[in-house]
C-alpha cells in the first residue's frame, strides 16, 4: 500500500446503510476514529432519515436523497465548525441513519384485568390484546430522547417503554367505553376503541418523536365465571318457554322407560292416561270449571205424591273363573267349573291334566289345584291294566 492509499484509508467518502434487518430503527455509521472527507457522498434510502450529530448536539438532518458533503449543504455543521469561509478539509461527526418506516409487529395485552363498571352486571374484570404499528416522526428527537449514543436501537428496547404507556391509557379507556356501551356489545365497537388508543398514544409519544398510526384490539374477555354465567343465559334463551320444555322432557323420559321391560312404567302410563282422560271428560261437561252444585229448591213447593217403591233388582251373578286346559300340547278353553266337571266325568280330564286361569303363575296339574281338588273326590281312580 504506497503512502497516498494509507492517507485516503483515514478518511470516509461514502456514507450509507444497507438494512438487512427487520427490528432495527436507529443505526449509527461505524465512523471509529476516521474523519469524514469533505465531498463525501452520502446516500440516504427511502424511509430513512440521516441525522448529523457534532459533540452531541444534533447538526443536520438529511431526507432521502443522494448528497455531496460540503459547507454549503451542511449549514448548521460548517456554523459549529467555524467555516465561515467555506474552507474544504476533513470533520469529525456521528452519522445516524433513523428507519421512519412502520414497524408493525408490536404486541399488547393488559397483565392484569381492567375493573370496569358494567350497567347490567355491575363491577366487571375485563382483560384486552392486540397489536399496533410505530413509526418515528422526528428523528433528532427520537434521537435525544430515546437513543442517545446506542450504535444501534432496536425495537425490543423500546417495546418495555410502549407497553408501559398503552397499559396506563387502556385502563380509562375501557372504562370510558363501558361505561358508554355494554360489556357485550364491546367486541362491535373494538374498531372505535383502537382508533381512540391511537389518537390518545399518539398524542402521549409526541414528547419522544413517536406516533401510533394503528392500534388494533382484537379481543376483549370476561372472566371464566362471567363467561360461564352468559352461556347459562344463552342455552335459556335457546330453550325458549322453560315450562313447555320440562314438560316435553318428562314425556320423553316417561315414555323411554315404559319401554323397558319390567320397569312397570306400561301398567303405570295405562292408569295415569285413563285418569287423565276421565279429568278431560269432567271438564268437557262442566266447560266454566266451576264445581256442580244441586238445583235448589223453592222455598213454596207442592207435595207430589211419591211412587211406590220398586224392588231392588238383584245383582248379576258373579262371573265364573274360565279354565284353559293343555291337551295333548296343544291349549282348549275357556272352560268354567261345570264344564270341567264333564270333562272329568268324561274321563278327558285327570289329576295329572294340566290347567291355567288368570291369576295363576304357570300351568299346573288339575289335581294341585285346590278350587278343582273337589272334582276328583267321587271319581274312582283308572283301572290297572290286565
Amino acid at each position: 500500500m504506497g503512502l497516498f492509499d494509507a492517507i485516503r484509508g483515514e478518511f470516509i467518502d461514502i456514507i450509507e446503510w444497507t438494512d438487512d434487518s427487520r427490528d432495527t430503527i436507529v443505526w449509527r455509521f461505524p465512523r471509529h476514529d476516521n474523519e469524514i472527507k469533505m465531498g463525501a457522498q452520502l446516500t440516504v434510502r427511502a424511509s430513512q432519515i440521516a441525522v448529523f450529530v457534532n459533540e452531541g448536539r444534533v447538526a443536520d438532518v438529511f431526507a432521502p436523497g443522494m448528497y455531496t458533503l460540503q459547507t454549503q449543504n451542511v449549514p448548521i455543521l460548517s456554523t459549529l465548525k467555524g467555516w465561515k469561509h467555506g474552507f474544504d478539509s476533513p470533520f469529525k461527526a456521528e452519522v445516524y441513519f433513523v428507519n421512519t418506516r412502520r414497524f408493525s409487529d408490536f404486541k399488547w395485552g393488559t397483565q392484569n384485568p381492567v375493573m370496569v363498571r358494567d350497567p347490567e352486571f355491575g363491577p366487571v374484570r375485563l382483560r384486552a390484546f392486540g397489536g399496533y404499528s410505530v413509526r418515528v416522526i422526528d428523528p433528532p428527537l427520537f434521537i435525544g430522547e430515546l437513543v442517545g449514543t446506542d450504535p444501534q436501537f432496536r425495537t425490543e428496547e423500546v417495546e418495555g417503554y410502549l407497553r408501559q404507556m398503552i397499559v396506563s391509557r387502556l385502563g380509562s379507556a375501557l372504562a370510558t367505553a363501558a361505561r358508554d356501551v355494554p360489556v357485550l356489545d364491546l367486541a362491535i365497537h373494538q374498531h372505535d376503541l383502537g382508533q381512540r388508543m391511537s389518537k390518545a398514544l399518539t398524542q402521549d409519544m409526541a414528547s419522544v418523536g413517536l406516533e401510533i398510526p394503528d392500534f388494533n384490539v382484537e379481543s376483549i374477555t370476561l372472566p371464566p365465571e362471567v363467561e360461564k354465567a352468559l352461556d347459562k343465559r344463552s342455552q335459556m334463551g335457546v330453550l325458549g318457554d322453560l315450562d313447555q320444555y320440562t314438560k316435553f322432557q318428562t314425556a320423553s323420559a316417561i315414555g323411554d322407560a315404559a319401554k323397558t321391560p319390567g320397569s312397570g312404567m306400561g301398567e303405570a302410563m295405562g292408569m295415569g292416561m285413563g285418569l287423565a282422560a276421565a279429568q278431560q271428560m269432567a271438564q268437557n261437561m262442566n266447560p266454566q270449571g266451576q264445581p256442580q252444585q244441586a238445583p235448589q229448591q223453592p222455598q213454596q213447593y207442592q207435595q207430589q205424591p211419591q211412587a211406590p217403591a220398586q224392588p231392588a233388582a238383584a245383582p248379576p251373578p258373579l262371573p265364573q273363573a274360565e279354565w284353559f286346559v293343555g291337551v295333548d300340547g296343544q291349549q282348549a278353553g275357556p272352560f268354567d267349573v261345570n264344564a270341567l266337571s264333564q270333562q272329568v266325568g268324561g274321563g278327558h280330564l285327570t289329576r295329572d291334566t294340566l290347567v291355567w286361569k288368570a291369576g295363576m303363575a304357570q300351568w299346573t296339574a288339575a289335581g294341585q289345584v285346590p278350587e278343582l281338588s273337589g272334582l276328583f273326590a267321587a271319581t274312582p281312580p283308572p283301572m290297572p291294566p290286565a
